[in-house]
């Protein structure tokens, strides 16, 4: 009895404690879920608040575009961001299609030249390849000439833009295939130097069959090879798409380029003056107008050092009175002021070093004391890149000459003529091209008393009052390509021309 009342005692009290446990369970449960509910509901509740945030910080980042910068001045960075970091803001970029076609060959290509010299070549080889079907290798720059520039594609133009921008038109590639490269250098290729001025007509009958005889055709030197005009539509229009498009500097380059441009902007607008009175120009030309006798000497003796310099006894004030002669300094400072420029406007000096240092720049500098130059305008840090390469530092002044409100050259070079043409693509932006020819005649009569500076100053204006790079068409003369307008001073095939009639000369 005794024991099966403790067993039941013992069954009993086991039942209670585990009803007990239940209920202790039950109740740690109920427990958990009083403290989970409120925590979701701060969760949440946090979320709806975040939400809530963005879309007021959204909606009044739209009213502030909307309305105005106004707005939103005085507000915190965050709320608007600067003209710089949106330029510089990653942009998702299409891809033209990859154009598949035969390759007939591959071609190399030596530029020789400046900077812009080379430019208008590249453009040239591009349109040469499309229109053969040839793989075209990124051109090799010159490293020989007068400048002894060592720099490659890659340190001027962003050569990986260069290749994709174009894929649709030609295949281009920065090296030949392995297989390719040893038939060059077992000699199996052909190299030469194309004739000048040629119609395309002279690829197709001498060029390509060499192409697909040796696989490989070197064109040596490449300036001034296709012809200024006659050529196909889609030809001109490809060369146009390459120089304006194509061609970009590389990153470096045109972050020099905005920095100066950024600088001179904050002081108001600029001139940019491509003052061509540099030495080499004048050794090259036999230009020596205005300089001493030692001078003189000094220019001849690079004028004959130089082998590829051609002509070496040249009458220089000949040459002068033909207008075939840069301007000095000092007639640079007459001729300015003649146009009515602001004797206080920025001036930009788009070029080396001027041939006889500060006592050929004073009467310059007296009359347009704001003179700058990239020297003057940023630290030496900045330009310690770039020292010592002047294709690249060409290359920061191009940029800088297209943006400027004027653009003045004292000499016709290869520069003065794309940077022309380059600003005509842009809207036909204020060019003075002078009439050298005129001026130092003009210069001349003022100079020995013959001419009031009322007479020349208008004389001056009348005679450039159409020559400020507006709409015009290119002269062509048959037979005399070197003396017909340039086909990238004024490539009037890419150009958005005005209704009325375009004159002639």
């Amino acid at each position: 009895m005794g024991s099966r009342w403790s067993n039941d005692y013992y069954c009993e009290s086991e039942g209670i404690k585990m009803e007990l446990k239940v209920l202790a369970t039950a109740k740690a449960e109920k427990h958990d879920i009083l403290i989970t509910r409120p925590r979701i509901k701060v969760w949440m509740a946090t979320v709806i608040t975040i939400v809530v945030l963005w879309t007021s910080l959204v909606q009044l980042i739209a009213l502030g575009e909307l309305f105005g910068a106004s707005l939103l001045k005085g507000m915190p960075y965050c709320f608007s961001s600067p003209a710089v970091d949106k330029f510089l803001a990653p942009t998702k970029v299409v891809l033209p299609p990859k154009r598949n076609n035969k390759n007939n060959g591959y071609l190399l290509v030596s530029c020789n030249g400046g900077l812009n010299q080379m430019r208008a070549a590249i453009c040239d080889m591009v349109a040469i390849a499309r229109h053969l079907n040839v793989t075209l290798i990124v051109p090799e720059l010159d490293k020989a000439s007068f400048w002894a520039d060592s720099s490659d594609f890659k340190d001027i133009f962003d050569v990986d833009h260069f290749i994709t921008s174009l894929r649709d038109e030609v295949r281009i590639i920065k090296k030949l295939p392995p297989k390719v490269k040893r038939r060059v250098e077992q000699g199996l290729s052909y190299s030469m130097p194309p004739i000048s001025w040629s119609n395309i007509s002279y690829y197709e009958k001498q060029v390509l069959p060499l192409l697909l005889k040796h696989k490989v055709v070197h064109l040596n030197r490449t300036d001034a090879r296709l012809a200024n005009n006659g050529l196909p539509t889609e030809i001109q229009k490809l060369r146009c798409r390459v120089n304006f498009n194509s061609l970009r500097f590389n990153s470096q380059i045109e972050g020099l380029g905005r920095r100066i441009v950024k600088v001179l902007r904050q002081k108001g607008p600029f001139l940019a003056l491509h003052l061509r009175y540099e030495m080499d120009m004048l050794a090259f030309s036999g230009c020596a107008h205005g300089c001493d006798s030692k001078e003189e000497e000094e220019l001849t003796r690079m004028r004959y050092a130089y082998p590829g310099w051609k002509e070496k006894v040249i009458n220089s004030e000949l040459k002068r009175k033909d207008g075939l002669c840069p301007l000095t300094p000092e007639e640079t400072a007459l001729v300015l002021s003649a146009l009515g420029i602001d004797h206080n406007v920025q001036i930009y000096i788009a070029a080396g070093e001027i041939y006889g240092g500060e006592k050929r720049k004073a009467s310059l500098l007296g009359e347009f004391p704001n003179l700058v130059r990239k020297e003057t305008l940023l630290e030496p840090s900045e330009l310690m890149y770039f020292q010592n390469h002047s294709s690249q530092m060409a290359a920061v002044d191009y940029l800088v000459s297209l943006d400027s409100d004027i653009f003045i050259p004292t000499y016709d070079g290869n520069m003065a003529k794309v940077v022309e043409g380059h600003r005509r693509f842009l809207g036909f932006k204020k060019t003075i091209l002078l009439d050298r020819r005129l001026l130092v005649r003009l210069i001349d009569q003022y100079s020995n008393g013959l001419l009031s500076w009322d007479g020349f100053s208008t004389a001056v204006k009348e005679a450039h009052a159409y020559r400020m790079g507006s709409p015009k068409r290119r002269v062509i003369i048959p037979d005399k390509p070197k003396e017909e307008d340039y086909f990238y001073a004024n490539p009037q095939e890419c150009l958005q021309l005005l209704d009325e009639p375009l004159e002639s000369t």
